[in-house]
C-alpha cells in the first residue's frame, strides 16, 4: 500500500507505537526551537533537569516576542536566553533577527525533518515538506533532554489543490482563509492537514508557509507539502541546496479525508471579528472604514510579500486618519527590500516601519485606538488580543491590506484601480547570519545569567484520590489561550516568574479571578468549566502552569484544543471531557463538585462520576489518558515524572 507524507515522515522518526490513528506513537525530533514568550520557561525546565548538554541534533533559542524594553525585565530574559542556550549547546537568534518561524524556514528547516517548536505557529515549516509541530514548553524541554515526542497519532486530511491564482490580487492568504471559512476553528483537530494536488506547484515556498502557519487556527496538529522542484529552488536561493530532498505521496496512498480547493476560484477574502474563521469575501465588506493597517506577523513577512506590498504603496499614499505599520519578518528581508529602496517606498507612502518582531500581532505595541477598525495580516483576532478591548480586528491578505491603507476603506483589491508590479521568486537571497549564535563546543565556563524576574519552576504535588473543590468559573465555547492568561506588554514580560504572572488569569473575563483561586486552594484549590475547544491558539504553557499554581485541579470541558490538554496534563491539571454535552447546562459557578477513587477509575475505564454536592445530582465525565499521561498526572506534572524517571 502506498504510503502518505506523513506517515513517511512518522515511520523515518519512529521511536514507538503504530501510526493508526488514535494510537499512542513516540517520534524521534531532529529540531527544537524555542520562542522568548515561552522560551524562558523551557530552558528554566530543562535546566532543572541537570543535563550538561541538549541531545536533540538542532536547537535554537529565539527572542522575537518580548522585545519592547519598558524595564529591566525583558533584556534581562533576552540575556537569560542568550546565556543559557550557549550552556548547553543551542544556537541563539538575537533580538532584531526576526520572527522565528520566518527566520527558521530560512535558515534551518528542511524537508523530510521532525521538528518541534515552543510556539503554535511552529507548522510554518510544513511550507518546506517536515513535520513541524508547535508544543509545550515542558514537551520541548523533555525533548531536547533526550525523550521521543508523544503525541496520539493524529487523522491525515488531502487538501487536493487544483488550478492557479488569481495573482496579483488574490494570495496565499486568501486560501487559507477560504479553508477556515469551510472547515472552522474545530476543523482540523486531531488532523494533519497534507496539501496535493496539481495546484502545489502554483505555491513557492513562502507561499506554502503562509497556509501552513494559519493552519495552527483550525486547530490542525500541523500541516504539510511535498518537497518538489521549487522547494529546491528555495533552499537553492537561500544557500542551502544540500538539505534538500524529494518528498512526495505514493500513488495509492490512504486518508482518511479529503478537501477539494480550486486555486482559480478563490477571491480576496477577510475574517471578521473575533474569530480566524468568521470569513466573508473582501468585496462583501467594501466601503467599510478603516482606521489601522499592520502588515507582517509571520504569517505574512517573507521577501516576496514585502515586495507585493511595497509595489502597491509605490507613488502612493496612506489615506488620512489611517495609521500603517509595517513589521518584515526577518534581518535578510529587512536587507533585501532596504538594499531594493522598497522600504523608502513604503516610509514615502506613510508607512510606520516597526522591527523584525512579533510586534502587535502579540499586543507588543500597535494598539489600535478605542472602538477602531484595524486590518491585519496575522494570525489572530481575538478580542483583546491587540491590547485594545474593543477595537474591531479583522484579517486580510497583505496586498488587501495595502489597498485598504491607501483607500482608508475596504476594497475589493481587484477594483481599487491600483496597479501592483509583477515579480518573480528570486534565485538568491540575501545571507547573512551575523545576528546567529552558534553553538560552542566547551560550555564548561559559561554561566547562564538570571535576573531579578526569573523565579524557580513551579511544580505541583502528585496528585490525590480525591478531588473536592469549587467551580471557580464556567465559560463558553472556543475560549482562548489569551482569556485564560494575555498577552501584551503588560503581562508577557512576567513569563519566568509564575507567581506574578498568576494575578493576570482570566483577568479579561473575571478580575477577581485569581484572589478567589487564591482563597480557595485551602478549600480543595478550584475546577473550570469549558465549552467546545477550550483552549485554542496559542501553545503558552503559562495558560496551564499559572491555573495550576492557583490550585484548579482539574478542567471538565465539552472538547479540548491539543496544546493546551497537553499542557494540562504536562502541569498535573485532570483534563476531563463530559459524558453527555448537555450536564455542561446544569453546572453553575459556585457549585462544589466531588471526584472520588480516581486512582482506581485512572487505571480502569477512565469514567469518573462526579457528584454536584451543591445541588444534589452526579454526572460523568471520562479523561481518555494514555498509559504515559496517566502516570504524568499521578506524579503532579511531566516535570516530577521525568525527574523520577532520570532517577531511576
Amino acid at each position: 500500500m502506498g504510503k502518505n507524507i506523513v506517515e513517511k515522515i512518522f515511520g523515518a522518526h519512529l521511536a514507538y507505537g503504530d501510526l493508526k490513528p488514535g494510537a499512542a506513537v513516540g517520534l524521534k525530533v531532529d529540531q527544537v526551537y524555542t520562542q522568548d514568550a515561552t522560551g524562558t520557561m523551557t530552558w528554566l525546565q530543562f535546566e532543572a533537569m541537570g543535563l550538561d548538554r541538549v541531545k536533540v541534533p538542532l536547537a535554537v533559542s529565539y527572542v522575537d516576542h518580548n522585545m519592547l524594553q519598558q524595564n529591566f525585565m525583558n533584556p534581562d530574559d533576552h540575556i537569560f536566553l542568550q546565556t543559557v542556550a550557549a550552556r548547553y549547546g543551542a544556537y541563539f537568534s538575537k533580538p532584531g533577527n526576526g520572527i522565528c518561524h520566518q527566520v527558521h524556514l530560512e535558515q534551518f528547516a528542511a524537508p523530510g525533518r521532525m521538528a518541534l517548536g515552543t510556539d503554535s505557529h511552529t507548522p510554518t515549516g510544513g511550507g518546506m515538506g517536515m513535520i513541524a509541530i508547535g508544543v509545550g514548553g515542558l514537551d520541548a524541554a523533555t525533548v531536547m533532554g533526550g525523550s521521543p515526542f508523544e503525541l496520539t497519532m493524529p487523522q491525515v486530511m488531502k487538501v487536493n489543490l487544483k488550478g492557479r491564482l488569481r495573482r496579483p490580487w488574490v494570495t496565499a492568504m486568501d486560501v487559507i482563509l477560504e479553508i477556515l471559512r469551510r472547515l472552522s476553528v474545530k476543523g482540523g483537530v486531531g488532523k494533519i492537514l497534507e496539501y496535493g494536488g496539481p495546484g502545489v506547484r502554483d505555491l513557492n515556498v513562502t507561499e506554502r508557509a503562509t497556509i501552513t502557519n494559519m493552519g495552527a487556527e483550525l486547530g490542525a496538529t500541523t500541516s504539510i507539502f511535498p518537497s518538489d522542484k521549487r522547494t529546491k529552488f528555495y533552499l537553492t536561493a537561500v544557500g542551502r541546496p544540500h538539505d534538500w530532498v524529494e518528498l512526495a505521496a505514493d500513488k495509492g496512498a490512504k486518508y482518511d479525508g479529503k478537501l477539494e480547493i480550486d486555486l482559480e476560484a478563490i477571491e480576496p477574502m477577510i475574517a471578521q471579528p473575533h474569530s480566524p474563521d468568521n470569513v466573508v469575501t473582501v468585496k462583501s465588506l467594501a466601503g467599510v472604514k478603516v482606521d489601522q493597517i499592520c502588515i507582517g506577523s509571520c504569517t505574512n513577512s517573507s521577501y516576496q510579500a514585502m515586495k507585493a506590498v511595497a509595489s502597491v504603496l509605490k507613488g502612493n499614499t496612506v489615506a488620512e486618519g489611517v495609521n500603517l505599520l509595517i513589521n518584515p519578518g526577518s534581518k535578510q528581508v529587512y536587507e533585501m527590500i532596504a538594499k531594493e529602496s522598497l522600504t523608502s517606498d513604503m516610509i514615502s507612502a506613510g508607512a510606520r516601519m516597526l522591527e523584525s518582531s512579533c510586534g502587535p500581532c502579540i499586543g507588543m505595541g500597535g494598539a489600535p485606538g478605542s472602538g477602531q477598525v484595524s486590518v491585519r495580516s496575522y494570525n489572530r483576532n481575538f478580542k483583546g488580543r491587540s491590547g485594545t478591548k474593543d477595537a474591531h480586528v479583522y484579517l486580510a491578505s497583505p496586498v488587501s491590506c495595502a489597498v485598504f491603507a491607501i483607500k482608508g476603506e475596504m476594497t475589493d483589491p481587484r477594483e481599487a484601480g491600483i496597479q501592483i508590479k509583477a515579480s518573480k521568486e528570486p534565485s538568491k537571497y540575501l545571507i547573512n547570519r551575523n545576528f546567529i549564535i552558534l553553538p560552542k563546543e566547551d560550555t564548561s565556563d559559561i554561566k547562564v545569567i538570571k535576573g531579578p524576574n526569573i523565579k524557580e519552576v513551579s511544580v505541583k504535588k502528585p496528585m490525590k484520590d480525591r478531588i473536592e473543590a469549587e467551580v471557580l468559573l464556567k465559560l463558553g465555547d472556543n475560549i482562548t489561550t489569551d482569556d485564560i492568561m494575555p498577552a501584551g506588554s503588560k503581562v508577557l514580560p512576567f513569563r519566568s516568574n509564575i507567581p506574578a504572572i498568576s494575578e493576570f488569569v482570566f483577568e479579561n473575563i473575571d478580575k477577581t479571578f485569581s484572589s478567589r483561586a487564591n482563597e480557595a486552594k485551602a478549600h480543595g484549590g478550584g475546577i473550570l468549566i469549558g465549552g467546545e475547544n477550550y483552549g485554542q491558539g496559542s501553545s503558552r504553557e503559562h495558560a496551564a502552569i499559572a491555573p495550576m499554581f492557583l490550585g484548579i485541579q482539574a478542567v471538565i470541558a465539552k472538547s479540548f484544543a491539543r496544546i493546551h490538554r497537553s499542557n494540562l496534563i504536562n502541569f498535573g491539571i485532570l483534563p476531563l471531557v463530559f459524558d453527555k454535552p448537555e450536564d455542561y447546562e446544569r453546572i453553575e459557578k459556585g457549585d462544589r463538585l466531588a471526584l472520588r477513587d480516581l486512582f482506581l477509575l485512572l487505571e480502569g475505564g477512565q469514567t469518573y462520576t462526579i457528584e454536584n454536592m451543591t445541588k444534589g445530582y452526579s454526572f460523568t465525565a471520562k479523561s481518555g489518558l494514555n498509559d504515559r499521561e496517566k502516570e504524568i498526572i499521578k506524579k503532579g506534572g511531566l516535570l516530577p515524572y521525568t525527574r523520577e524517571r532520570a532517577g531511576a
